[in-house]
């Protein structure tokens, strides 16, 4: 039985990261000797987080040992002239993977996973797959792949918080390394193949949750979830775009589940706009079900979103989804979804009226039945091509 590795930050967190690693490594137990390699300390290993408990999956805790004070300031300045003087070449990129990654961290991470044996290495996420792609020399024949969360354009984009335009060059340089990186949208696959020559596996994350009672037309409640931080998921247009909706209809309620920094600033929102009988803001829950199941439209107001998950369990509850019209949430839900003009609070408005006068029940089939691709055991079989490949899947310009 081949052996693979999934390396990352952590697994034992609640966190939609951290629960699909644990889905996707449970579901592939079935065909490999599956191994997770994390950064936390070993006190903070719970098995019955994601039914770990359940598999035969093997925990490593490891850790990045500390860098000398002078060493640090000399990476720090190499790292300074990178990002902003020194021409993005391949010579000096190379550089700053190690001096971002430092001799004595790459010797112990090479260690730990050497002495694994591994046939395949996943690093899950962006600054992971970088890692990878700087020791994969010395990991021998291993297979390394880049599992990449972030889309192109939020990981990219100036101004990210992530890695912003001015490591573009080294982002490719890096991963081109790899055998494989993994992305979660085609849409993506052809930015990276545009912007580097190469064309990522796509495979959508899996349904990570085990679906509650079906949805009903007759709850007359729209449900929206994710972390409460401003912007992104655009709750405060959903507030306002409810707020308008509301003037025309008094039957239907709002539940927004979450937790954030911008609790209070959306609860104060509610409250000036007289909404607070109607909308109401609930604390996140591991018994995430329940919300899915008493609503009736699941509503996604995000400005940009990173693969949308919550639309899989909506679906998978039997709920039409109104959402905005990114091209990632297109690519979900394709025509079965509600779409919206992103960021324009009288179209939202709109279309949540629009939406409880459909016709619900064949919608809500429909939703049902698109929620099937996303079975983690269909799921599986896409990273079990992907770990038993040859590794030339990748096209190139």
């Amino acid at each position: 039985m081949k052996k693979i590795c999934f390396i990352a930050d952590s697994i034992f967190k609640s966190s939609g990261k951290q629960r699909v690693t644990a889905v996707i490594a449970e579901e592939l137990t079935k065909y490999y000797d599956v191994t997770i390699v994390t950064f936390e300390d070993p006190e903070q290993e719970d098995l019955r987080m994601y039914d770990l408990q359940n598999y035969p999956i093997k925990f490593v805790y490891t850790h990045f040992p500390e860098i000398g004070k002078w060493k640090k300031l000399s990476y720090s300045i190499y790292n300074y002239l990178y990002k902003n003087l020194l021409p993005k070449t391949a010579t000096t990129s190379d550089l700053y993977a190690h001096s971002s990654f430092p001799k004595q961290r790459r010797e112990a991470v090479v260690k730990v996973l050497k002495e694994g044996n591994y046939d395949a290495i996943i690093a899950v996420n962006s600054y992971l797959s970088m890692r990878l792609a700087t020791i994969k020399k010395d990991l021998g024949g291993v297979k390394a792949i880049g599992w990449i969360y972030n889309s192109f354009n939020a990981f990219i984009r100036e101004g990210s918080p992530y890695l912003g335009t001015e490591l573009k060059y080294h982002y490719g340089r890096q991963l081109q390394k790899l055998d494989e990186t993994v992305l979660l949208y085609l849409q993506d696959s052809e930015m990276y193949y545009h912007a580097y020559g190469f064309s990522p596996f796509v495979i959508p994350n899996p349904l990570t949750i085990k679906p509650g009672a079906p949805a009903s037309a007759k709850n007359r409640r729209f449900l929206a979830i994710g972390r409460l931080v401003p912007q992104h998921k655009g709750f405060d247009l959903l507030i306002k775009a409810f707020d308008k909706f509301a003037q025309h209809n008094q039957d239907w309620y709002l539940d927004i589940v979450g937790d954030g920094p911008e609790k209070d600033a959306l609860n104060k929102m509610i409250e000036n706009r007289y909404l607070t009988r109607r909308v109401k803001i609930h604390p996140y829950t591991e018994d995430i079900q329940k919300y899915y199941s008493q609503a009736s439209i699941y509503v996604s107001s995000s400005r940009w979103k990173d693969f949308g998950l919550v639309l899989v369990h909506a679906m998978a509850h039997g709920l039409p989804v109104i959402s905005s019209d990114l091209p990632s949430s297109k690519e979900i839900l394709g025509d079965f979804g509600i779409y919206f003009k992103n960021g324009d609070v009288d179209d939202l408005a709109k279309k949540l009226e629009d939406a409880t006068y459909m016709d619900w029940q064949p919608k809500s089939d429909e939703a049902l039945m698109l929620a099937q691709r996303f079975n983690v055991s269909v799921i599986a079989e896409q990273w079990k091509t992907l770990i038993e490949s040859d590794g030339q899947r990748k096209g190139k310009k």
